[in-house]
């Protein structure tokens, strides 16, 4: 069985918008080689999982409507070349609202496993930038896969010891290439 992985979106997915949000396609920046990336991941991991902390929509700067047509451009170029992602999960409440589906708490993972029975959190990856991002593969047990890019993070991210650090996540799905291949 292959294992799940968990993505972060802005920052591993997609480029950032310092002091803003994604609310619309128009504004994805998907990371170099997405979609020749996300061919390799699909080979060995299932199911492909984004989770992502969306307080845009808490803020009302955006709507789940909104987010969900930016999802399914991303999909879209994630999957161009016959990679995938099998779902999306996010949190759409404010970072103060006290939630567990907001990173690092795990409701998005608890989720995805309803969702995908066959998920083992011993057994799944989180690749993403964030100390948040790290803190939610530690508290549900996965293996964490740090990637360079939030300034902000580069520092405190010791605190959390992600078990890989990469540039970015075609250096992630090249080292997997290499390891799984």
């Amino acid at each position: 069985m292959k294992p799940a992985l968990f993505l972060d979106r802005d920052g591993v997915l997609n480029g950032r918008l310092p002091g803003d949000y994604v609310k619309s396609p128009s504004e994805l920046s998907p990371v170099p080689q997405l979609a020749e990336t996300m061919v390799l991941l699909s080979a060995y991991f299932s199911p492909l999982i984004v989770v992502t902390n969306q307080q845009g929509i808490g803020k009302g700067l955006m709507t789940e409507d909104d987010l969900k047509r930016v999802h399914e451009a991303l999909r879209a170029e994630a999957t161009r070349l016959g990679g995938r992602i099998d779902g999306f999960y996010f949190c759409p409440h404010k970072s103060d609202a006290g939630c567990d589906c907001r990173k690092p708490g795990i409701g998005m993972a608890l989720q995805a496993q309803t969702d995908f029975p066959q998920i083992d959190f011993k057994n799944a990856w989180m690749v993403g930038d964030s100390v948040s991002d790290m803190g939610f593969a530690h508290k549900a047990g996965m293996h964490s896969v740090f990637i360079h890019g939030k300034a902000e993070d580069s520092e405190k991210i010791k605190s959390e010891s992600p078990e890989y650090t990469f540039d970015d996540l075609a250096a992630f799905a090249q080292f997997v290439k290499v390891f799984r291949g």
